[in-house]
């Protein structure tokens, strides 16, 4: 093995051992500072900031997930655009026509959606 490769394995375990007692270091530093105050509210279970019912059955709305959903999806969208544009303006004309039918396909959906109603905030 060459020399120099040991001294990126050094500076590697070193870096890798101050994070890790850092990390040590902020948890303990919480678990001794952090106020504790027990109380009724703090005992109960937590679901999604709904306070628990005494019923089994609760209705939520679907539509809350369906505006989730196609936020994500469009979230996602965006993440697909920034290799596009590195590839584009590298000089690949495909991509073009790739990004074309990817932005039809979900300009697609969009329609969809708002021509059955679920973009709609009642």
């Amino acid at each position: 093995m060459p020399e120099g490769y040991a001294l990126n394995y050094t500076a590697v375990v070193i870096v890798g051992a101050v994070g890790l007692l850092a990390m040590g270091g902020m948890l303990a530093a919480s678990f001794f500072l952090a106020p504790r105050r027990k109380s009724a509210m703090k005992e109960l279970p937590f679901e999604c900031g709904i306070p628990p019912t005494p019923f089994s059955w609760s209705q939520i709305h679907v539509r809350y997930y369906i505006f989730a959903i196609l936020f994500l999806l469009f979230d996602v969208e965006a993440v697909f655009l920034f290799p596009w544009i590195l590839m584009f303006l590298e000089g690949a004309s495909w991509v073009f026509y790739e990004m074309i039918l990817f932005i039809a396909i979900l300009l697609f959906g969009v329609l969809y959606g708002w021509r059955k109603g679920v973009l709609q905030w009642r």
